[in-house]
């Protein structure tokens, strides 16, 4: 039995909710984080504070652009995962085609991979 089988409807439907609840929380988080600016005004915008340390501004600013970059990423993941979810390809990896564990899902719903190919595509981004 696969993990798309395993999936009925009120674990379908949690795991949908998780997904958007995410998703909201990111935005708002990203919005909050640059007051709206686009990622290279924001940059721009921390580039240009009012401070004689320029390391210490250029430092914040590869953090600033690093934290962004997590969350789009994140965020297309969710992305991702509700579009499998509409298309029953929900709960399979995208490297192997392995089932998923619900556990893992229920811990990180937007999982496109199962945690060996996780573990591999971490490793090989570094």
């Amino acid at each position: 039995m696969t993990t798309t089988q395993k999936l009925d409807l009120p674990r379908r439907a949690a795991l949908r909710t998780a997904l958007l609840q995410r998703q909201e929380t990111l935005l708002a988080s990203m919005h909050l984080h640059t007051h709206g600016a686009s990622r290279v005004q924001h940059a721009r915008d921390v580039l240009d504070q009012s401070s004689d340390d320029a390391p210490a501004r250029a430092a914040d600013r590869e953090i600033d652009l690093a934290f962004t970059d997590h969350e789009r990423q994140e965020l297309a993941d969710i992305g991702l995962a509700l579009q499998r979810l509409d298309h029953d390809a929900y709960g399979v990896c995208i490297d192997c085609g392995a089932d998923i564990p619900l556990a893992r899902l229920e811990v990180r719903p937007q999982a496109l991979r199962c945690l060996a190919c996780e573990q591999v595509a971490e490793g090989a981004n570094g």
